[in-house]
């Protein structure tokens, strides 16, 4: 049923959970695992002008190859093929196109499970990419004692 499950990192603890669940699933239907971890240079297009945009875009990719390198430890023990990416961009949008883009036949992500005025003021990446996405979507609730 599944060849392809992408499964996003933002290097967080919580997302293990959701890294966890993509590797069962893969391991039963002798599926391909790829990671992504979204470089949001968004976030930072409001840094000041003497800020030095290479030394945060360094310590950001740094960020992400090791969220990547956690996913490919995590999946070891599995024995599934891992595959790993890191992207620039907005993380729903990339996350969609690469998705579509590399014929991924799921998404399995992490979500805080934010509701009320923390949704509104944060956002949800992962309802973003659920409304967004053609590819069916798996989400994992992150407990708040994997947040620690």
């Amino acid at each position: 049923m599944y060849e392809r499950i992408l499964v996003p990192t933002d290097g967080s603890a919580g997302v293990e959970r959701a890294i966890e669940q993509a590797a069962e699933l893969a391991a039963v239907h002798g599926a391909e695992v790829h990671s992504v971890y979204v470089l949001n240079t968004a976030n930072f297009a409001s840094l000041p002008m003497e800020t030095s945009w290479e030394g945060v875009s360094d310590m950001l990719r740094q960020d992400g190859e090791e969220a990547l390198e956690r996913v490919r430890a995590l999946l070891e023990s599995y024995e599934v093929p891992v595959r790993t990416h890191l992207i620039e961009g907005s993380p729903a949008r990339e996350i969609v196109d690469f998705a579509t883009e590399e014929g991924c036949d799921l998404i399995v992500m992490g979500t805080h499970g934010r509701g009320g005025i923390d949704r509104l003021l944060l956002g949800s990446v992962a309802e973003r990419v659920v409304r967004g996405s053609p590819v069916p979507v798996l989400t994992v609730r992150v407990r708040e004692e994997d947040l620690d």
